[in-house]
């Protein structure tokens, strides 16, 4: 089992989780629904929509099969497969050098992710303060499709980024 606490730099509202070897390209996965439901799924990579443009917290934790769902303590909860072929994962600000990016190594192969996000509310209207975390769980696991399994609360202050366009 994996776990690692990160601070990542959310540049443009976003994250990302992506196998080494993939592209890493989003600028099409970002769609209307994507963005709505805060992730964006492309071949070996996952783009996590964030409520703020700046450093956030992030934990990573990689587990032997699917995990117990806390859906009280998560705002927003989203699940999607990717694949890891290389068995190295990279995760990133959008803007961050993937040189310097934290990786982890796992297992090649189809894993079910699920983004939990919490504290979604709690950003300042100046959107740089805020007490959201994002709490990203892996396993290996049959491809599935996207699903939301906990829609969030519309916050006035959130709903205004667009991870696409910055703003």
């Amino acid at each position: 089992m994996i776990h690692r606490d990160l601070a990542l730099f959310a540049d443009y509202y976003q994250f990302y989780l992506q196998d080494e070897d993939a592209e890493g390209n989003l600028s099409e996965a970002w769609s209307d629904d994507a963005v709505d439901r805060l992730l964006a799924v492309a071949p070996g990579t996952i783009g996590v929509g964030t409520v703020r443009n700046t450093a956030v917290p992030v934990t990573i934790g990689v587990v032997d099969c699917k995990p117990m769902m806390e859906a009280d303590s998560f705002d927003h909860i989203v699940e999607c497969s990717v694949t890891f072929g290389s068995g190295k994962i990279v995760v990133a600000g959008w803007a961050d050098d993937l040189e310097e990016a934290a990786r982890f190594h796992l297992a090649p192969g189809t894993y079910r992710v699920r983004v939990n996000y919490a504290g979604l509310n709690t950003v300042w209207p100046d959107g740089l303060e805020g007490n959201d975390r994002y709490y990203i769980q892996l396993w290996p696991a049959v491809e599935g499709p996207v699903t939301i399994l906990k829609n969030r609360a519309i916050n006035p202050v959130a709903q205004r980024f667009d991870v696409r366009y910055g703003s």
